[in-house]
């Protein structure tokens, strides 16, 4: 299983970027597919998690600014970002668990935010 992060870059406050997670040699279906993120000295964060069924969650500092979404056909996911603040900038990965309760992570995309 290959799971490969896109889309991360250097973007001014205010600004917007589209992370994308492409998976791939999954033998089972994908059930949940989240973004988490984690900054230098902080712990890993859950972003947003898109179910199979399409239900979205988002942590409370991303709420009204990122939306996740996902392609079943690609077994790819999204996470589009807007109004980004210097708080938003750390280390994207994507992550992807299946029916049978496997958990898959990608290696993670850089997101820079500044003036």
């Amino acid at each position: 299983v290959q799971l490969q992060a896109s889309g991360g870059g250097s973007v001014q406050p205010g600004g917007s970027l589209r992370l994308s997670c492409k998976a791939s040699g999954m033998r089972s279906s994908i059930n949940t597919m989240d973004w988490y993120r984690q900054a230098p000295g902080n712990d890993r964060e859950l972003v947003a998690r898109i179910t199979s069924g399409g239900s979205t969650d988002y942590a409370d500092s991303v709420k009204g600014r990122f939306t996740i979404s996902r392609d079943n056909v690609k077994n790819t996911v999204y996470l589009q970002m807007n109004s980004l603040k210097a708080e938003d900038a750390a280390i994207y990965f994507c992550a992807v668990r299946n029916w049978r309760g496997s958990d898959y992570w990608g290696r993670g995309t850089l997101v820079t935010v500044s003036s």
